[in-house]
Parts: C-alpha cells; sequence; structure tokens
C-alpha cells in the first residue's frame, strides 16, 4: 500500500466496497474490476488477501473496518497472545517502541492510562491512527520516529513499562538474534531499564534461550507462548534491580483460541528426568510451549510420567483425568528399528497410512515416507525415536480424544 491510496481507501465509499466484497477471492476481484478508475481496484484487492488472513489472527478485532499493509500484517501479534502478554503489564504510562499496526499498543491501552506509539514508518502511524479511532483507543499517542530518539526524549520515571518488538526482517531477511533486529536491545539494554523499571521485549519464538542473561544482564523471566499448540513467541522480561548472577525464571503458557483448556507451568532448566526403559500405556508429547522452555521435566512431574529417554521430550505413563497441555496417544506397540524388522511390523499392524514424527532420528519424515510407502493418516501416528537404552526404536499411536476415547 502507497501513502496515496490509503487517502483513497479512507474515503466512505471505498470501505464499503471493502465491506461488501470480503469474502470474494482478491484477484478474481482485481481481474474483474481491471480497468476501473473511480476506486483503487488493486488496494481494495489487497485489503480483501489481508482481511481473510487477519479473520485468522485476529479473529475479533477483523470484524472491524480496520486497514492493513501485508508485511504489518504478518508481524503482528496474534489477538489472543497481545491480550495474554497485556494482561502481565499494568500502571500509568506505557511505550510501544515498534508500533507496526497499534495491535500490541490497542491491547495495552486497556492496562494503562497512557499508551506512548512509536513508529518509524509513516504509513503505519496513519495506519494506526485509523486502527486507534476506529478501536475507540483515546489514551493512545501516535508519535512518528525513531525507537531510542522518541524514548531519550521522555524524561526517566514517567514510564512504568517499555515494550519492544525488535523488526526481525530488516532488508528483507529474516533474523532471530537479538543484536540482529531493530532497534537493538542488546546493545540498548542500559538504556530501556534506565527509562523504566519494567521492560518487555517479544522475541522470535526460534530464539535461542540459553545465554540471553549475558546479552540482557536484568533479565528477570522468560515466558514461551503458544497459541493452539504453534509457538508464537517469547516474552523477555527485564526488571529493574535484577541480580546479574541470578538465572531467569522460566514459563511455558499454552494459549487456545477458545479460551479453553489454557494451562500455565513455570520453573528454572535443570530439573531431573525420569527416565523408563518400560513405557506405559500412552504416549505424551508436550506443547512446543514446554518443550521450548524448557519445562517438560515439570509436567512429567505434575502428571505422574516418566521419559523415553534421555534427550528427547517424548512421555509415557498411565491416562490422566486432567487435560494433558500438549497431545495425549494410546501407545499401541513399539519396536526396534530395523527396515526388515520395521517392514513386518507394518505388515503385522496393517499400517498403511501414518502421521510421522521424529526427534533424534537419522531419517527425515519425507525418507521414511518414501522407502515404506506410508500415505498420511488423522488417526494413527508412529514417532521414530529412542528407547532408554538410546536405540533407534518407533512407537506406534493411535490419537485420543480429549476426554481420552479413541478416534475413529
Amino acid at each position: 500500500m502507497r501513502e496515496d491510496e490509503l487517502e483513497l481507501l479512507l474515503r466512505p465509499e471505498v470501505m464499503e466496497e471493502i465491506g461488501r466484497n470480503a469474502d470474494e477471492d482478491p484477484a478474481a476481484y482485481a481481474m474483474r474490476n481491471a480497468g476501473r478508475t473511480d476506486i483503487p481496484v488493486r488496494a481494495i484487492a489487497e485489503q480483501i488477501a489481508c482481511r481473510k488472513k487477519a479473520a485468522k489472527k485476529l479473529p475479533r478485532l477483523s470484524t472491524r473496518p480496520l486497514l492493513y499493509t501485508s508485511r504489518a500484517l504478518e508481524q503482528a501479534s496474534a489477538e489472543r497472545v497481545a491480550a495474554y502478554r497485556a494482561s502481565q503489564m499494568s500502571g500509568q504510562r506505557a511505550i510501544d517502541l515498534s508500533g507496526g499496526l497499534g495491535i500490541d499498543s490497542s491491547f495495552l491501552a486497556g492496562a494503562f492510562i497512557r499508551i506512548d506509539f512509536v513508529e518509524r514508518d509513516p504509513l503505519l502511524c496513519r495506519l494506526a491512527s485509523h486502527t486507534m479511532q476506529v478501536l475507540e483507543r483515546k489514551n493512545v499517542a501516535i508519535q512518528c520516529g525513531d525507537a531510542f530518539a522518541v524514548l531519550d526524549s521522555i524524561p526517566s520515571g514517567i514510564l512504568d513499562w517499555i515494550f519492544v518488538d525488535p523488526d526481525r526482517r530488516e532488508s528483507g531477511r529474516r533474523r532471530v538474534g537479538l543484536s540482529e533486529s531493530s532497534p537493538d536491545v542488546v546493545s540498548g539494554h542500559n538504556e530501556l531499564i534506565h527509562k523504566a523499571p519494567g521492560v518487555c521485549i517479544k522475541a522470535s519464538p526460534a530464539l535461542e534461550l540459553s545465554g540471553l542473561k549475558r546479552e540482557l544482564p536484568s533479565l528477570s523471566s522468560i515466558i514461551v507462548v503458544s497459541l493452539d499448540r504453534q509457538c508464537r513467541e517469547s516474552m523477555l522480561i527485564l526488571l529493574k534491580g535484577t541480580a546479574q548472577e541470578k538465572e531467569p525464571e522460566r514459563k511455558a503458557v499454552c494459549l487456545h483460541s477458545s479460551g479453553i483448556g489454557e494451562y500455565e507451568v513455570s520453573g528454572r532448566e535443570g530439573v531431573e528426568r525420569r527416565v523408563t526403559a518400560e513405557p506405559g500405556p500412552c504416549f505424551f508429547e508436550p506443547d512446543p510451549a514446554i518443550i521450548k522452555a524448557g519445562l517438560s521435566a515439570e509436567v512429567a512431574e505434575e502428571f505422574g510420567l516418566e521419559f523415553l529417554n534421555h534427550s528427547v521430550d517424548y512421555l509415557t505413563g498411565g491416562p490422566s483425568e486432567a487435560v494433558f497441555p500438549g497431545r495425549a496417544f494410546r501407545l499401541v506397540a513399539l519396536t526396534p528399528y530395523k527396515p526388515k524388522l520395521f517392514r513386518r511390523f507394518l505388515k503385522e499392524h496393517q499400517i498403511f497410512g501414518a502421521s510421522i514424527q521424529r526427534r533424534d532420528f537419522p531419517l527425515s519424515p519425507e525418507e521414511l515416507r518414501r522407502l515404506y510407502r506410508l500415505k498420511e493418516s488423522s488417526s494413527r501416528f508412529l514417532f521414530f525415536s529412542r528407547n532408554a537404552a538410546g536405540e533407534a526404536t518407533v512407537y506406534f499411536c493411535l490419537s485420543l480424544r480429549p476426554e481420552g476415547e479413541e478416534a475413529p
């Protein structure tokens, strides 16, 4: 979207055109209206495409007449995650140093008296202004400029929290490291913690969590957040006065779009993993947030489970009355992985199709599917891993319903 297109999109008749064609195929709309000069056809088609994506990411907000750019929408927080993050902060005044579309600021506005929205892209500032107007967020002040330049202009002692979501796609390349993103929160650590007692950094779900304390001395806790069993982000919480030698607490938060069955677990790395050589009747894989946070041992202890080996987060044990935070299966059979033996195993159990999962196993799912001519299945699973002795092993499982019944 260009700035001149934004002016046209904001016209009431054009906004109505977008709403009327929200269910259209964007390409079909553009083709059908090619040649029209009374409306910005290309920009409308882009908004139709964005609204379809926003319906999944922002289910409630997308019902409002918001406007997007494709890149900013891709970088925006999922609605449920943004709401959770805002619930972890409160006070009089906060600043969002990486405003984007304004989704995060719109949720933070409910937790603070005033939110300073900062964004260096003038087009996104105008889009965010429209967002705040539509959502009636009157306590959000829009400022267009460099993040640290604006922060430097605010006296110390005024802000309660700083939120920053560093841009990880500078120059078109996706980055993961904090110092490679913009703004650079590693080099700016001292200024951040000097300006506010609390700082929340939204980091990539792929960020390596070990060693972060060396880069961010004020790091107090790490919160890994998943939504519908997809790891979305790692929240890095910096608190003024945190001892440099104190390792940060870790928390895994497993959210669901429905709001039902959400789960939290916290702890620190290093909890002993109990490994068993005799698998129980059920097979469990913790939620990705739990695995990423390194908290599978805490979950195993809570649910009375044991690990299948020393290196992988596959658990086993009896059925649980509580809903397990992750995936649960009935373990039907297992076999050492040797090609001839495994072929007999497939024939014996009449396995012609399965969902193939693997951890700490040399062959990829694609290679395994090709080798054994296995089709896909939504109810049968083959987990390729290792047993307690470190030997390559295959676990054949059937999916379970949440209440513990076999799926059809």
